[in-house]
């Protein structure tokens, strides 16, 4: 298989995961994005549009579902009186803790038939990639600070 079939037939495994587990927590593939996006800090609209690669218009339907929910809010930015930033509730918090926890452990599974050294190498690979290509910190290593 060459490089452009693995990788495009990975991202759909790994997408299909992610959505599969955001359906069992009650959660669209995209509020589970936004959560997890959420989980390191608030963070503004534009920057959550950048970092989620979602329309104005798109991120505030998104935004406003996810406040129906009790999952998010919106507060007043501290360094511009005109911007609202978007957090997590408490109920977000929770909820979202337990996704990542379960998500990460279903897509850390999807390479159970790789030994120890072919898994670091495909980490070592795909975080160059990503590194190289600069994908916004949309999903967190367990241990990883707050960008």
């Amino acid at each position: 298989m060459g490089v452009v079939t693995a990788l495009v037939r990975s991202s759909f495994l790994v997408d299909a995961v992610y959505a599969a587990s955001a359906r069992e927590y009650g959660l669209t593939q995209q509020q589970g994005q936004l959560l997890c996006v959420l989980m390191a800090q608030p963070y503004g609209m534009s920057e959550l549009g950048a970092m989620l690669g979602l329309a104005k218009s798109s991120l505030t339907g998104l935004v406003d579902r996810t406040a129906r929910n009790g999952l998010v809010r919106r507060e007043p930015d501290p360094e511009d009186r005109r911007a609202a930033r978007v957090a997590l509730t408490a109920k977000g918090s929770a909820l979202v803790a337990d996704f990542y926890a379960e998500t990460c452990r279903r897509i850390e599974a999807l390479a159970n038939g790789l030994d120890e050294t072919e898994r670091q190498t495909l980490a070592d690979l795909l975080g160059r990639l990503v590194s190289d290509n600069e994908v916004p910190v949309v999903f967190m290593e367990k241990d990883e600070p707050s960008p």
